[in-house]
């Protein structure tokens, strides 16, 4: 992390930018809260065949990365990790890019159904215990052109 140690690394490999974070854009996703917030650039997965291969197959991912999964309508969405091989933070975003749930630390190659609840919109999927380390919770609020101009943290 470029000689930085702990959270302080961390949140500057992340681009941490205090409250004023640049423009929106495709690629990437903020995120804010009482705890500060964070960028990451994402891949977007917004049809079934893109969902259906997520993150499956791949052996790491940077720190400042992830995927966000998007949905035509909010509805109950469920996860599981069969063939991904790196632990995730599922982050299950409400129509209006507010956090609804954080499912942290999914284990590598389970089948195990994990469930986002009702009225999910997106998920974006980051690497393994980041969304505690960082503070990202329930309420936190996300910005990407997909949650439109009603979103709780609409783009310019």
């Amino acid at each position: 992390m470029c000689g930085f140690t702990g959270l302080a690394g961390l949140i500057l490999a992340l681009g941490f930018a205090g409250t004023a974070v640049a423009q929106c854009a495709e690629g990437q996703v903020d995120l804010r809260g009482d705890w500060g917030s964070a960028r990451f650039a994402v891949e977007i997965a917004d049809d079934d065949a893109e969902r259906a291969q997520g993150l499956m197959h791949r052996t790491s991912m940077p720190a400042s990365a992830g995927m966000l999964f998007v949905y035509d309508r909010p509805q109950r969405v469920a996860f599981w990790m069969e063939n991904t091989l790196i632990p995730l933070d599922m982050i299950f975003l409400g129509p209006r890019g507010r956090v609804l749930k954080v499912h942290e630390n999914a284990r590598p190659r389970d089948r195990t159904p994990i469930d986002g609840g009702e009225g999910v919109l997106a998920v974006l999927e980051i690497n393994g215990g980041l969304a505690r380390r960082l503070g990202i919770g329930p309420g936190s609020e996300l910005r990407h052109p997909a949650f439109g101009p009603d979103a709780v943290w609409p783009c310019p």
